[in-house]
Parts: C-alpha cells; sequence; structure tokens
C-alpha cells in the first residue's frame, strides 16, 4: 500500500471550507461551492481559476455544473444561475423560506430542497417557479428525478391520467424518515415509501430496474420498488448512518459513518466486501476504473481495488473532512472543509490495477478449463456525523 504523496496541485484561492464539487458533463469544467459565500470555476485541462462568482449572502450549500451555466444554492434561501464563461449571475430563484440544501437539473426543470420542509420546481431559463411539494414534516435532504416512461408500462400509465400532461417525477429524502415521489405536474404525492426510522440522508436511482436505494441514520440501506412504493430489501450491517451511496453493474457501495465502506450484490442483498482503514466517517465515494475511490472525515482520501477490498494508497494532505471528489483524465480531485482543492495523480494504480484485473481474468480462463470454480466478485449531514464518532 503506497502512501499519496504531494497533490500534483493545491487550489487555495477559497477562503472558506469547501461544501461541494461538481464536474460539467463535458469534462472541462470543475464548480466549488464555499463557507466563503461564494463558487469558482476551475478549467481541468490547466488547473486555473477562471470563474468567481459572487453574490449569495451567506454560505453555498451546494452546486452543479452544467456545460454552459451554473448553478449555487445557498443558506440565504436562494438558488442562482451563472454564466460560466463571464461568471454573471443569471437569474435568481426566490421563494423557499429557509436553508437550501439540494439542487437538481433535470431537461429544463431546476428542483430544490430545503430546511423550510419543501421541495420545488423552476424553469431553467423562466426563473420562475412551477411547483411546490409539500407535505414532508421536517427538512429535505436529498433529492432523485426520473421519467415515469423509463419504468411504466403502457397500460399502466392509462392509469395515471390526470399526470399524462408530464410524466417527470421527483423524489425527496427527509429528515421525517420517509421517501415522497412527486408527479412534477401536479406536485401530487404518488407514493409515500415508509420503514426508516431515521432521517433519509442518500438516494440513488436504478430506474431501468424501477428500484430506489435510501440510505439513513438508522444504519440501514433500503430498496424500493419505486412503481408500487414496495419495500424489497434491507441492508442493515452497518453500525452508523448511511451517508453516500454509488451503484455500478448491480453491485452498491454504501459509506458509513462507522468509518467503513460496504459492497452489497443488489440481486441477493448480500455483503461481498467491507472496506477498512477510515479513521473517521466516510463521507463521500467514487467508483472509476476497479477502484473505489473515497473521502472521509479523517481528512484523507484513499483508493481501494474494488474487488480485493485491498488498500492501495492513502490521499494525505488536507486538514479537515473530505466533502466531495471527483474524477476525470486518471486526476483525482479532492474538495475539503480546510476551503482547498487538491489535485492527484491516479494514473499509477488505474495501470497496476489494469494489470490485475487481465491476470485475474486470465486466471479464471484457465481455473474454467481445469474445471474449477470461477472466481467470485471480491453519492454534508456534519452534525449527525460528528455526533456518530464521539465529537
Amino acid at each position: 500500500m503506497g502512501s499519496g504523496g504531494s497533490a500534483l496541485k493545491v487550489c487555495a484561492e477559497h477562503h472558506g471550507g469547501i461544501n461541494w464539487l461538481s464536474l460539467s458533463p463535458d469534462g472541462q469544467r470543475l464548480l466549488t461551492g464555499s463557507e466563503d459565500g461564494t463558487a469558482r470555476l476551475w478549467s481541468t485541462a490547466d488547473s486555473q481559476c477562471r470563474g468567481h462568482l459572487q453574490g449569495h449572502e451567506s454560505y453555498i450549500t451546494f452546486c452543479h455544473l452544467e456545460n454552459e451555466a451554473a448553478f449555487t444554492c445557498s443558506a440565504d434561501h436562494t438558488i442562482r444561475k451563472w454564466d460560466v464563461v463571464t461568471g454573471q449571475c443569471l437569474a435568481v430563484y426566490r421563494g423557499h423560506t429557509s436553508i437550501v440544501n439540494r439542487i437538481l437539473v433535470a431537461k429544463d426543470y431546476l428542483f430544490s430542497g430545503s430546511y423550510d420542509r419543501t421541495a420545488r420546481c423552476w424553469s431553467v431559463d423562466k426563473e420562475k417557479q412551477i411547483q411546490e411539494f409539500r407535505g414532508h414534516r421536517n427538512c429535505v435532504l436529498t433529492l432523485a428525478h426520473y421519467s415515469s416512461k423509463d419504468v411504466l408500462e403502457e397500460e399502466e400509465e392509462e392509469e395515471e391520467e390526470e399526470e399524462k400532461v408530464s410524466r417527470d417525477l421527483l423524489v425527496t429524502g427527509s429528515t421525517d424518515c420517509t421517501v415522497k415521489v412527486w408527479w412534477v405536474s401536479s406536485g401530487r404525492c404518488y407514493q409515500t415509501l415508509l420503514g426508516h426510522t431515521g432521517a433519509v440522508l442518500c438516494l440513488i436511482l436504478d430506474a431501468p430496474n424501477r428500484e430506489l436505494f435510501s440510505g439513513s441514520t438508522d444504519y440501514t440501506i433500503r430498496t424500493w420498488n419505486i412503481v408500487t412504493g414496495e419495500q424489497l430489501k434491507v441492508f442493515k450491517e452497518h453500525q452508523g448512518s448511511v451517508i453516500c451511496l454509488e451503484l455500478v453493474n448491480r453491485h452498491l457501495y454504501s459509506g458509513s459513518a462507522d468509518r467503513t465502506v460496504k459492497c452489497w450484490l443488489v440481486d441477493t442483498g448480500e455483503r461481498i466486501q467491507t472496506y477498512k482503514a477510515h479513521k473517521h466517517s466516510v463521507s463521500t465515494l467514487k467508483y472509476h476504473a476497479g477502484i473505489l475511490f473515497t473521502g472521509s472525515g479523517d481528512a484523507c482520501a484513499r483508493a481501494f481495488n474494488s474487488r480485493s477490498g485491498v488498500l492501495q494508497k492513502i490521499f494525505r494532505g488536507h486538514k479537515f473532512i473530505i466533502n466531495c471528489i471527483q474524477i476525470h483524465n486518471e486526476l483525482l480531485y479532492t474538495a475539503s472543509h480546510d476551503g482547498t482543492l487538491r489535485i492527484w495523480d491516479i494514473r499509477g494504480i488505474c495501470k497496476r490495477n489494469k494489470r490485475r484485473w487481465k491476470k485475474d481474468r486470465s486466471a479464471q480462463g484457465r481455473g474454467s478449463q481445469k474445471g474449477s470454480l470461477s472466481r467470485l466478485f471480491n453519492n454534508k449531514v456534519g452534525c449527525i456525523v460528528q455526533q456518530e464518532n464521539g465529537e
């Protein structure tokens, strides 16, 4: 297991912790949102700051980057849209009455979730609220979006005639322990998913398979059928809040306040791997090329072989919790509450992992010829995280 050495670059222009990091779909830019109330745009070509987005009156909680526009939400109760070339504020979306903690952009819609117990839908271009989703008894922490045409058969769609104007649905997770599914066109609640006994911190959607995964402070992950609302499975082995989820090839990775990541087979519910070595909560994770990258409250990022669970590298240098990571062109980007964006070269471990994968495949092929068995396969709630780590 190697040390991460020094970062290729440390970007320290922010004057407060970085709460989120977003990568544009074309991979040309990164966006950071900070406690200092500003966002910054970075070029992935040279890692230079190309824009300083100023205008919010309080800290930025979350940000989202498209190819031509950036979006930020803030504790000042607003959401802003920015031009990525000029840095000009193009729109301010007002209506929430408390901290806006999450946004999601889908098609021409902008969705937001807030501590005011509502989620809202806005027209991206017209700076206008289209819909309000009211029904949660506490703050909305996380969002997901899908279209009913992705999951419903034609006969099922006929049953929802009043909603056929728009087939879009919004999913919201809340500290009231529920997940709700809403018709975007009417604001009507389509399903309330009951089962969690703690706040719902993260959601991940698999629309083609009609499944939704939710992670909670009750230490569980639950799988739901998003058409019927039926709870399908409960994953119970974590000993702390489930903070982040990643779904790759029917394998579910879950990061927790118990200082571990676990990998589960979605189809059976079996836990097949546990990734240890973290000294604090796992705050963020991302799968890339057979490697599981994690960020932790212990200020380190780590790289694990996703099959074996072996720790391959530790990236040291941050001073506080790593809130978000991104990967592009075999570079790892880590954003921390210490206010820095750090860039790390991961080409070496990616190459080593590819060689191991080819070797394993070759060995599997020889084993099958001999009749032997083939080998089995071996995305800030700071207060909650801190409490569970005894701070």
